[in-house]
């Protein structure tokens, strides 16, 4: 989720329901902080608590003396990356590169828990690959080291993410250990999040890719895991109303030159969703050289698409 989950798109998922939003990765090498992105990811004005703030290193020292720094901050809790399939993360011996280095992943886990008095929370995936589904392992080392809660991506670093995720290796990772367990990978419905706590037994649900262009994901299904009834399908003039508010919201975060081109992404991704991504609206949606004008295109496109009909289904 790096370069998606960035201050305004936290803040959105966050007012739709996710319990909990994670900065983009910051890596442990206070050396790279003083760069522009570096210090936006570290942004955490006006995001509601807890503020989670994620890490990524490969250095037990390294990484505390982050977590402090970011704890000073304002981070209300650490989340340690270790399953990042990235290869310039694995590269670095980061990431889920971490997974095939367990007395590594113990001292680095054993360091920034007590280096903070926050709460500190782990992201794994099931292994390295197919035939060292180590995941289990790493869980209890965890829970072990005092980490407070775990998430676990239903596939290993090999798989990245093609073919589907599989949720045995989560069903028994959380029969082994009492801490929380978050189980993660191609949750995209209410239904699947509720099959996938049904058959896991894990405490709860995290949500990545099918956010993109559906920030309003957590609000129905948390509504569905609640009651079991879907909730109220968002009307149309809602829907462009949020995605206006967003594109405001990431102007305003990264000014005119980045704004207009983060914005793209996350405007494809409502095309998708919402519109079938026509080529007339993408490209004047793309093709915007500066925030007014791609915010009128959006006004003037998602307008239309609104007043055809009284709610999207």
């Amino acid at each position: 989720m790096a370069g998606v989950t960035d201050r305004p798109f936290r803040v959105l998922c966050r007012r739709f329901g996710a319990g909990l939003a994670a900065s983009e990765m910051i890596s442990a090498d206070q050396r790279l902080w003083h760069t522009p992105k570096s210090r936006q990811r570290m942004n955490h004005d006006g995001e509601p608590v807890p503020r989670v703030v994620q890490l990524t290193g490969a250095d037990p020292s390294a990484l505390a003396q982050a977590a402090r720094a970011n704890v000073a901050l304002g981070a209300d809790i650490i989340d340690l990356n270790m399953g990042c399939p990235a290869k310039k993360v694995c590269g670095r011996a980061c990431g889920s590169a971490l997974l095939v280095d367990a007395p590594l992943v113990a001292r680095i886990l054993d360091a920034v828990v007590r280096a903070v008095h926050v709460p500190v929370t782990l992201k794994i995936r099931t292994g390295w690959d197919r035939e060292h589904r180590n995941g289990a392992n790493i869980a209890c080392i965890a829970e072990s080291c005092g980490i407070a809660a775990l998430a676990v991506h239903g596939r290993t670093r090999a798989d990245l993410f093609e073919g589907t995720a599989e949720y045995h290796t989560i069903r028994d990772i959380k029969s082994r250990v009492r801490m929380p367990v978050f189980a993660n990978g191609d949750i995209d419905t209410p239904q699947k999040a509720r099959e996938v706590l049904d058959f896991t037994g894990a405490d709860g649900v995290m949500i990545g890719r099918a956010s993109h262009g559906a920030p309003w994901m957590f609000r129905a299904v948390n509504a569905y895991l609640h009651s079991g009834i879907a909730k109220r399908t968002l009307l149309r003039t809602e829907l462009r109303d949020i995605i206006l508010g967003h594109l405001d919201a990431l102007y305003s975060f990264y000014g005119e030159e980045s704004g207009v081109r983060i914005a793209r992404k996350h405007l494809g991704w409502y095309c998708e969703q919402l519109l079938g991504s026509p080529a007339q609206v993408r490209r004047d949606l793309m093709g915007a050289a500066d925030t007014a004008a791609q915010f009128a295109h959006a006004v003037k496109h998602f307008d239309d698409w609104a007043s055809q009909a009284a709610a999207w289904a």
